[in-house]
């Protein structure tokens, strides 16, 4: 009888590297850029990335591989990802207002009614 695999294990070996490799291959994809973030570049800003993302996702068969990544920040990383995974799109958000409603133009509160 086969032995039942743990909650922590993996159902399926992956190829991808851990531990001190892992963080050595981490480091290199983020000097690539100097830890900026390549979305925020192309807007002419300059802020940190904090992931480094796969463009084609491991789950939809992307390889992980230096040229299948790039360096998000947090909030591009949560845009990207929503897309790849067909999810809607991070609402921007930008506080409340003094009457309590969400300032945000793209809040579904704050949104033209279509009629």
């Amino acid at each position: 009888m086969a032995e039942k695999r743990k909650s922590w294990q993996r159902a399926e070996p992956d190829n991808r590297l851990r531990g001190r490799a892992g963080q050595k291959q981490r480091q290199r994809r983020m000097d690539r850029t100097d830890g900026l973030c390549e979305m925020c570049e192309e807007e002419g800003l300059v802020v940190l990335a904090t992931v480094v993302n796969h463009k084609v996702p491991l789950a939809h068969g992307g390889e992980d591989i230096d040229s299948n990544t790039e360096n998000l920040c947090a909030r591009h990383d949560a845009i990207v990802t929503a897309k790849q995974f067909s999810k809607s799109v991070p609402i921007e958000g930008k506080g409340i207002g003094r009457n309590g409603r969400p300032t945000s133009a793209d809040h579904p509160w704050n949104r033209a009614r279509r009629g």
